[in-house]
């Protein structure tokens, strides 16, 4: 152990040596650009190894002092429902001592996790997880102060949050600064900071072990760093930081069968986690771009029939129509090679090279067509916004009351993991103790049909589900399984 500590200490004396002197500012006015950060980030520090006992009496000292006034311990507190019995769900007890005694109690949990300073007015980001359900979220600086902090963002497809500082006090807060994340090679030295097991804060050090890491969690955009850095819980939403002191990813998952750090770490890509803090602090709306396709992985059997030398790419199954990779030229048995120059692998990176661009920018695709190559200007832009005539809530006397439903489009459908053409209307909101909740709705039901009527748009389902019958034959998708339920009216 003491070897690979000697030989991690060794490789990070020239590249501190050769990166002058530390200039951490802050990130003001989403100031600098991405596109400059990249500039000023890509490849200006020579990588070398040590050649000097000089050098390798170097330290890491420099970027942690810098870097680490950044790095905040993120405290949630929620409340939750807990059984005062473990007999509580046992219907013997529940009859002869009744349910009241048995009844659940609010109960007060706390989490820790970590978080970053992106923006100097008291902008942070951190894991969703770490404060997913939280009714009280809090932050400490290093220094020990503590502030109260609002929710802007709740990004479920990168497991991202945002946060602001409720009253600032005029206090500046210490910001990073994002690094570009693509300039990132495999055997990089990277610094992880954050707040394991609540022991403090902590800081480790390991090399980016792997880049576009997959299968790490359940979301939509895997795309993951991966290092040996150790990092244990708490860590979750902490920062991973190069030798510039630049933030190159937010920490947010391990591998583990013990529940500590086995030295694989996983770290969500700066350019992603940017996107997300611009969002927060511009306004808290997160729009990205959709292509309008769906994709699988290039196979070796499949790259063997394409002619292909090996297998890689993001291979076009089904497209939508009238989407904007119709509208571009793509058809199904399409293979998308890159995307402005960077290699796609599969859908996963195809997803994360495409959300990672501007919307109104042309990307350019290379593709893969009947044996020969072409590049295609993609123009980057979002999903059709639904207008009101694909909106509806039910605000009747009736069992609905008090559902709201968007009617199914393509867009739509796709994210649902519905054909393109599936009709239907989506439950996007059920209101606290309404009909619509009794009766056992509950959001991303997708509604089919009513009392044998197909539900084609929202306007047919307002229709019918607020008149008042005597019983409602309901046909609706859920987790997708289609199921058929009938309750009374």
């Amino acid at each position: 152990m003491s070897l690979r500590s000697l030989v991690f200490s060794c490789i990070a004396l020239v590249a501190l040596a050769g990166a002058g002197t530390l200039a951490l500012t802050p990130w003001n006015g989403m100031q600098p650009s991405l596109a400059q950060t990249a500039q000023t980030n890509s490849s200006e520090t020579q990588r070398a190894i040590p050649r000097s006992d000089a050098q390798i009496k170097l330290s890491f000292a420099p970027v942690v002092q810098a870097v680490s006034p950044s790095v905040v311990n993120v405290y949630a507190t929620r409340i939750e429902q807990r059984a005062v019995s473990p007999f509580a769900n046992d219907p013997f007890f529940s009859r002869f001592f009744g349910e009241r005694y048995l009844q659940s109690r609010p109960r007060e949990s706390r989490s820790l996790g970590s978080g970053v300073i992106v923006e100097s007015s008291g902008v942070i980001l951190t894991n969703r997880h770490v404060i997913e359900g939280a009714t009280d979220v809090r932050i400490a600086l290093s220094d020990g102060r503590e502030f109260d902090v609002d929710v802007v963002i709740e990004d479920e497809q990168t497991d991202l949050a945002v946060l602001r500082v409720r009253d600032n006090g005029g206090v500046d807060f210490p910001a990073v600064s994002f690094a570009n994340s693509d300039d990132l090679l495999v055997g990089d030295l990277v610094l992880a900071i954050g707040n394991p097991f609540g022991v403090g804060q902590t800081v480790t050090s390991g090399i980016v072990s792997a880049l576009a890491r997959t299968g790490v969690e359940a979301s939509d955009y895997e795309f993951f760093i991966q290092t040996d850095a150790a990092i244990n819980p708490g860590n979750s939403g902490g920062a991973l930081v190069d030798l510039n002191g630049q933030l190159v990813g937010i920490n947010t998952a391990i591998y583990s069968q013990t529940g500590g750090s086995v030295g694989i770490g996983f770290a969500i890509p700066a350019n992603m986690a940017r996107l997300v803090a611009e969002a927060g602090v511009n306004g808290g709306e997160i729009v990205r771009p959709w292509f309008g396709a769906k994709m699988q992985p290039v196979s070796s059997d499949i790259a063997a029939s394409l002619g292909m030398a090996a297998p890689h790419g993001a291979m076009i199954t089904e497209v939508a129509p009238g989407g904007p990779a119709e509208r571009a030229g793509f058809m199904s048995g399409d293979v998308i090679l890159s995307i402005d120059g960077q290699r796609v692998d599969d859908p996963s990176a195809f997803n994360f090279r495409l959300a990672t661009r501007s919307l109104g920018a042309e990307a350019q695709m290379e593709r893969l067509r009947g044996g020969s190559t072409e590049t295609v200007s993609f123009l980057v832009e979002a999903a059709a916004q639904p207008d009101g005539t694909a909106l509806a809530t039910i605000s009747a006397s009736s069992r609905f009351s008090g559902v709201s439903v968007r009617q199914l489009d393509p867009a739509l459908a796709e994210q649902q993991g519905l054909p393109y053409d599936a009709k239907g209307v989506l439950v996007t909101a059920v209101e606290p103790g309404s009909p619509a909740e009794a009766m056992g709705l509950q959001v991303d039901d997708v509604i089919l049909a009513l009392n044998d009527i197909e539900v084609v748009d929202a306007a047919t389902f307002e229709q019918i589900a607020s008149q008042r019958v005597r019983t409602w034959q309901i046909i609706l998708q859920r987790d997708g399984r289609v199921t058929r339920a009938i309750v009374s009216g």
